[in-house]
């Protein structure tokens, strides 16, 4: 049986590295997505360019796609300034919309076998209080509103209605080569970077306090979701995931100096929220300079440059604990991990290669 897989959001961090993963496994690929995802030469797939809070206009795309076998919903609506929408009724009931705009035309024509929701750390509630740590799926709900829950709890209905499976990924801090999008730290290094160089600047960690986090690849997501899409053990499951170990911004930071020709020097706090586009016009300079991509400074950040203030914690005396357990999925099958560094390093030189950035 041929097996076509509905990526939603498929032009954000998930979405697009799923797009390739799913197609290197010889899949039929339907991105969903308002931009066409920008993948690496050589990848075939149908796009329909839909704004999935479009209810109707959705319905319309997707009402007669019966071919859909699998979906993974990796999209998500995020407000201006991340964290300070994360509760507001509108932006948790258009993010549970958009599911149900996506699942409810193909529960009508589809023979559809499994969905893939992706949650994070929220889940855990550690954007409102200390969290246990390690967090671990068996735990309890954490109270509180989130879109996640709505989603969860309607596709495990649905689920039940339709006869398929679903499964639910919550990554931690997911690293890769989009831009413009919400939460995506390499591309706003490499910017913070070459303006640094480019005015005389230190290029010191613009954080604050000192604190261990953990990090996701995003080739490593894609891996774990298509495992999941036809692994028995991952049926109706939640799953912690990470890329199997711990980090600090200070012990990276001299590796990610080297890839962008820089010396790492010592810390240098400032707001990527108030630097980066303040500095505007010399990112354009150096755009021109480096015959780089001619990417205005705001179609570059998207809302990634707020997700950075907060990972690096700047002006936050103190830190989270956020820390999870990954032994659930590693248990289950799927036992992949990453070097982090490596991972950072890596998307970096992506970036330079494909012109994002100036290279060294």
């Amino acid at each position: 049986m041929s097996k076509t897989v509905l990526i939603a959001g498929a032009s954000g961090l998930v979405g697009t590295a799923c797009v390739e993963r799913f197609i290197d496994d010889g899949w039929t690929v339907i991105a969903v997505s308002r931009r066409r995802p920008e993948t690496r030469p050589g990848y075939t797939f149908e796009h329909l360019s839909v704004d999935l809070r479009d209810a109707k206009a959705t319905e319309h795309a997707l009402k007669r796609r019966s071919e859909v076998t699998h979906l993974v919903h990796a999209a998500v609506f995020e407000k201006p300034g991340l964290a300070i929408g994360w509760a507001d009724d509108d932006y948790i009931e258009i993010n549970d919309a958009l599911l149900r705009n996506i699942v409810e035309p193909l529960a009508k024509v589809s023979r559809l076998q499994h969905v893939t929701l992706m949650q994070g750390t929220k889940a855990y509630g550690v954007h409102l209080h200390p969290m246990r740590i390690p967090g671990r799926e068996r735990q309890p709900r954490d109270e509180h509103p989130n879109f996640y829950w709505l989603q969860e709890d309607y596709i495990r209905r649905k689920a039940g209605d339709l006869g398929c499976t679903f499964t639910i990924m919550r990554p931690q801090m997911i690293v890769g080569p989009n831009i413009g999008v919400s939460m995506n730290l390499p591309p706003i290094i490499g910017v913070y970077a070459a303006i640094c160089k480019e005015i005389g600047r230190p290029f010191g960690f613009p954080g604050g306090t000192p604190w261990a986090w953990e990090a996701t690849d995003t080739r490593l997501v894609a891996n774990a979701i298509r495992w999941a899409a036809e692994a028995p053990a991952a049926a109706g499951q939640h799953f912690n995931l990470t890329n199997g170990e711990v980090f600090t911004w200070r012990d990276l930071w001299p590796a990610m100096a080297e890839t962008l020709g820089l010396e790492s020097a010592d810390d240098a706090p400032v707001s990527m929220v108030e630097f980066l586009p303040a500095h505007a016009d010399v990112w354009a300079r150096i755009t021109a300079k480096h015959n780089l991509r001619p990417i205005a400074m705001a179609d570059l950040l998207g809302e990634s440059h707020y997700f950075a203030d907060f990972a690096f914690m700047y002006g936050i005396p103190q830190p989270p604990l956020c820390f999870v357990s990954t032994i659930k999925i590693k248990q289950a099958g799927f036992a992949e991990v990453q070097d982090t560094e490596e991972s950072f390093v890596h998307w970096l030189k992506f970036l330079q290669q494909k012109r994002i950035l100036p290279a060294p």
